[in-house]
């Protein structure tokens, strides 16, 4: 039996890796689990042996799944990462124990003198030019995001060359006398990788990313960080915080008058 195809022409194995990723990154296939035989699968999904195996060897590609030998197939410890999203969002905080094995990597950076519309209204630009920023970060070496982070160039004289191997925005700010600054809008959006996103954070085609647009502020809600970035769909999850609840708390009406 050889390798079926959809009649849009994608590959059998294809489809099969893609409905085992949707089970693991739901959480039916929860880590530790093991998965299936080859010969199981090939039963239930109706194609032969070896069209499973291309289909667990692009889930193992992806370290979604480890073999261990005489012993199976197994969906690897914290296979989807859980990105926290607060007012003072920094990920490599937000991912926990797993934090200290990020990284990132600058793909690019230059001045914009004519930066696209949407960067000149959040970061309230008026004519000053903004630093583009091209990065794409990694866990374990295995990459999660790719983000292109726009600053107003001239409240971060210097910030490029303090960008170390961390990959960290916020230790570079640090570095130019920027301590604190806060998120104050989040959108999400979810989307096909374009074959340039599918490259870069190394997703098989027809691969989701999920689009994250943050405005950043200082404390005084001066603008200063304008992030869009691409998180892998099937290797994170986001996870909105909305802070203490007290703070949104209306005032309590005091005793009736006439």
């Amino acid at each position: 039996m050889g390798t079926r195809r959809s009649p849009s022409g994608y590959s059998a194995w294809r489809l099969i890796a893609d409905e085992l990723r949707g089970e693991i990154v739901g959480g039916s296939l929860p880590p530790g689990s093991k998965l299936a035989s080859e010969t199981e699968l090939a039963l239930r999904f109706d194609v032969h042996r070896h069209t499973v195996r291309q289909a667990v060897a692009a889930l193992a590609a992806d370290h979604l799944v480890v073999a261990r030998r005489g012993s199976g197939t197994f969906v690897a410890e914290h296979a989807v990462l859980v990105h926290r999203i607060g007012l003072r969002t920094r990920l490599t905080d937000s991912l926990g124990p797993r934090g200290a094995a990020a990284s990132g990597k600058l793909l690019e950076s230059a001045i914009e003198t004519d930066p696209p519309p949407d960067v000149v209204e959040r970061l309230r630009l008026a004519g000053r030019p903004a630093l583009r920023l091209e990065v794409v970060r990694c866990v374990d070496g295995l990459p999660i995001a790719r983000g292109t982070a726009w600053l107003v160039a001239d409240r971060v004289p210097g910030l490029v060359e303090h960008y170390g191997p961390d990959g960290s925005i916020t230790a570079a700010l640090r570095a130019v006398g920027i301590h604190d600054y806060v998120r104050t809008s989040t959108t999400i959006a979810g989307r096909a990788a374009t074959t340039a996103e599918a490259i870069e954070l190394e997703l098989p085609a027809g691969s989701m990313v999920l689009v994250v647009r943050a405005l950043n502020t200082l404390p005084d809600t001066t603008p200063l960080l304008y992030n869009i970035t691409r998180f892998a769909a099937d290797r994170v999850e986001l996870d909105v915080q909305h802070g203490d609840p007290a703070a949104y708390a209306l005032p309590q009406a005091g005793p009736e008058s006439d």
